[in-house]
């Protein structure tokens, strides 16, 4: 199963969190773009170089870099901001590259609340970002996966695979985030099993249809055993992404994740 680093972001660098995930076992990860966890920006190439070699050495890999979607808008009304976001994927890209990283996670884009811009307009935009960033990240090597958020204005996994299936290019898929589908009332077994062609990892954490959040498995709405089934069915294990949230004393709670995990049935192998 692949670790996502998120609990880390205010207290280790990605180095830092990958290499202590590395000592305790953990092989394949998953890391947010954030400052100053990891910003493309202010990582060195000496410090690239030794996040790599410690992939290397451990036998260990980053699956994804997270871009993120607080920070920029691929589907802003202002085109220097949408050259502004398509500049910071490019530069997450270049991290890709730098660290062996197959895919990259983005934003469709967010829609100002308040006299909202009409949605063929936010879709026109986001659609003319993706036209410059798909040649760029397939130059790359690279697959960009769009990850369905309460706050972006395509939020459910079936907005989202409408927008894969009208791009048609393997280089964009989706992440699908259980936790938020769950918190904004979608079915997350069924929106698996409805567009699992369409994702190529998932997201897995619990949270309360009132609160949202990243949380231990079994505390929330979430069916595990139902999802566990759904996941054998479709993607498989290998391609899930554990991101529970949690501050304080992260080891133990991503070990007592894989003991929940298990005893809901799901077969999370060595």
């Amino acid at each position: 199963m692949i670790i996502n680093t998120f609990s880390y972001l205010w207290s280790a660098t990605a180095i830092d969190a990958v290499s202590e995930l590395v000592q305790n076992g953990y092989s394949t990860f998953e890391v947010p773009i954030s400052s100053p966890h990891c910003w493309p920006e202010e990582i060195s190439s000496s410090e690239r170089s030794v996040m790599l070699a410690t992939l290397n050495e451990n036998g260990a890999k980053i699956r994804s870099l997270n871009a993120g979607g607080y920070d920029i808008n691929l589907a802003s009304p202002g085109a220097s901001m949408r050259r502004k976001s398509i500049e910071h994927i490019a530069s997450v890209i270049d991290l890709a590259v730098a660290w062996d990283v197959s895919e990259v996670v983005i934003s469709p884009g967010t829609r100002r609340p308040m006299i909202s811009p009409p949605l063929e307009n936010v879709y026109g935009w986001m659609h003319e970002s993706l036209g410059e960033l798909i040649p760029l990240a397939k130059r790359a090597g690279k697959r960009l996966l769009f990850e369905n958020t309460p706050y972006c204005f395509a939020p459910t996994i079936g907005e989202l695979a409408d927008i894969v299936d009208a791009v048609n290019d393997d280089a964009l898929k989706i992440v699908y985030d259980v936790a938020n589908a769950a918190y904004i009332g979608d079915d997350p077994v069924s929106g698996l099993s409805s567009h699992h062609e369409s994702v190529a990892l998932m997201h897995i954490s619990d949270t309360s249809t009132e609160t949202w959040g990243h949380d231990p498995i079994g505390t929330g709405v979430i069916d595990w055993e139902e999802l566990g089934k759904a996941l054998n069915e479709t993607i498989g294990i290998d391609n899930v992404v554990l991101e529970i949230i949690r501050e304080e004393k992260p080891l133990e709670e991503f070990a007592k994740a894989m003991r929940d995990l298990s005893e809901e049935g799901w077969n999370l192998g060595e």
